[in-house]
């Protein structure tokens, strides 16, 4: 029997696809995700059409679910949607049984209601894994920085506890528990709040005295225990020993996040940890998906100052590839005197007819058969690529985006604003004291020969921080760019306009991060 998962804050579902991508000996899943709950209603719709196809082999997928995703009508690709689960009933009816919409900690599912659900997916099992993040933005350095610290009115702070309420109430034999790098250094009150959290998931019958709890022994992934104190609990003498860094770890991004495993006192047994391995480049997962250009959207006619705030007036441009190419030729001849003059390298534009993308684009791929992510990846099924499509781009962006892909070309490295400054203070953003220092990463060229910087939810606002290094293609990161980065396989659909796609790979753990957390999980069963 597989082992039964229960996912809360589960997102799109980057936990439960890493761990239920686990197999046991005779190559079936060594763990049934029975239930996961999100509010998101975007991210639920992406759970729900993933949690149907976990009810099929992996590898064969319905040829229905090809058939759909591949539509670039939202509406017939809905149709297509619905015929498909009205043609797998029993499928879709498990897959509704698990994923659910719900709000933990809210008015509208009090905790027996939670519980029941939780009970009935559980069946009586008493072996089970409980895996999540508790909402984070409270304990994020930007948010901090942003809202002047941590309040204890802000009920994120506290959503962690609905965490432990179900761990002290359910009593899982096995907990995974992922949250932001800031958690390690957030305080309230001069209290670190990641001392809290760690005596709260050791003793969860602190906080909930009535629900007759057992304890637990948390664990870090990445480190041996340090020692151990008189009740065999292991001691870490650093925090930042649950800190996983993600590019050690075959994810090609530098996304640094806390992630602890809880073992069930009655359970003796000292997990492995997580091995290093080499890092993997940005270009080597996302090189070999079609070029793409942008789109130039609109151009700042003015702007003036009312009340202390900018007001800009725009001009709306049609968007074509004649008028496109013309604001990339226009860009390219503006650097290039000024680059060849200052480091001797003869600029080309190679040019070529792109187009924007779309949800999907036929085409063969060619990614490296002897990539370490290559069979975790690939689905030639597809026959191509699903939501690689550009955004549309303020034209003074565009002409910024040029420049860093060009000079991050040259040099080897994305240029501060000192450099921008240096150049023209026309490309530098419109920031007031801009060159203050506060500012040097508003802009960033993604570099192709190490692993990209952390995808986080605020790709979904804008691409200056995801520029892709190409200056042929003068764009931001698209989604399926984000999600190769984030490690999603190809055949995973994300619902929702473009931009909670965006919100929902940047908010998700890295599945194959996830699949090997999963393969250390099942070696203490």
């Amino acid at each position: 029997m597989a082992i039964p998962i229960i996912d809360l804050f589960a997102g799109p579902g980057g936990l439960g696809e890493g761990f239920s991508n686990v197999l046991d000996e005779n190559g079936e899943r060594f763990f049934d995700i029975k239930l996961s709950i999100e509010k998101d209603p975007y991210a639920h719709q992406t759970l729900l059409l993933r949690s149907f196809l976990r009810q099929f082999p992996i590898g064969r997928y319905p040829i229905e679910y090809y058939e759909m995703v591949k539509k670039n009508s939202d509406k017939k690709r809905e149709q297509l949607k619905q015929s498909m689960f009205d043609q797998y009933p029993a499928e879709f009816q498990i897959a509704k049984d698990e994923a659910w919409r719900c709000e933990l900690g809210s008015d509208d599912f009090p905790a027996t209601v939670v519980d029941e659900r939780i009970s009935r997916s559980l069946d009586g099992s008493d072996d089970w894994v409980l895996i999540g993040g508790p909402p984070c933005q409270a304990y994020s350095l930007v948010g901090r920085s942003r809202n002047r610290g941590i309040s204890e009115e802000d009920d994120r702070v506290f959503l962690y506890r609905e965490y432990l309420r179900i761990i002290a109430k359910h009593h899982p034999k096995v907990f995974v528990m992922e949250n932001v790098k800031g958690l390690l250094s957030a305080k309230l009150d001069s209290n670190k709040i990641f001392d809290w959290i760690k005596q709260d998931l050791k003793n969860p019958g602190r906080l909930f005295p009535r629900l007759d709890s057992p304890t637990y022994k948390l664990f870090s992934f990445v480190k041996t225990p340090d020692d151990y104190d008189e009740r065999g609990n292991p001691v870490y003498k650093n925090d930042k020993d649950f800190l996983i860094k993600s590019e050690e770890y075959h994810i090609p991004q530098k996304r640094h996040r806390v992630i602890i495993l809880g073992i069930r006192d009655d359970t003796v047994y000292t997990p492995e940890i997580l091995q290093v391995t080499e890092n993997i480049s940005l270009k080597s997962v996302i090189d070999d998906l079609p070029k793409i250009r942008s789109i130039a959207g609109r151009k700042i006619l003015s702007e003036h100052k009312i009340g202390g705030r900018t007001k800009r007036v725009y001009e709306k441009l049609n968007d074509n590839n004649t008028r496109w190419g013309n604001y990339i030729g226009e860009f390219h001849e503006e650097f290039r005197n000024y680059f060849e003059r200052h480091n001797n390298a003869e600029l080309n534009l190679n040019g070529g007819d792109l187009n924007p993308g779309s949800n999907f684009i036929k085409q063969n791929l060619s990614f490296n058969e002897d990539h370490p992510l290559f069979i975790w990846t690939i689905d030639k099924n597809i026959g191509g690529v699903l939501q690689h499509e550009s955004r549309s781009h303020l034209y003074e962006d565009l002409r910024r985006y040029y420049f860093y892909s060009i000079y991050s070309r040259i040099y080897g490295k994305f240029p501060r604003l000192k450099n921008i400054a240096e150049y023209s203070k026309e490309i530098l953003p419109k920031h007031n004291n801009v060159l203050s220092g506060k500012f040097e990463d508003r802009f960033r060229v993604q570099m192709p020969d190490i692993p990209a910087t952390t995808v986080t939810s605020h790709i979904s606002k804008d691409g200056h921080y995801f520029i892709h290094y190409d200056p042929e293609q003068c764009r931001s990161l698209t989604v399926r760019e984000a999600a190769r980065i984030q490690t999603f396989p190809d055949n995973y659909f994300f619902h929702g306009p473009r931009t909670q796609q965006y919100h929902q790979v940047g908010n998700a753990v890295p599945p194959f991060l996830a699949y090997k957390i999963g393969h250390i999980v099942k070696n203490i069963y």
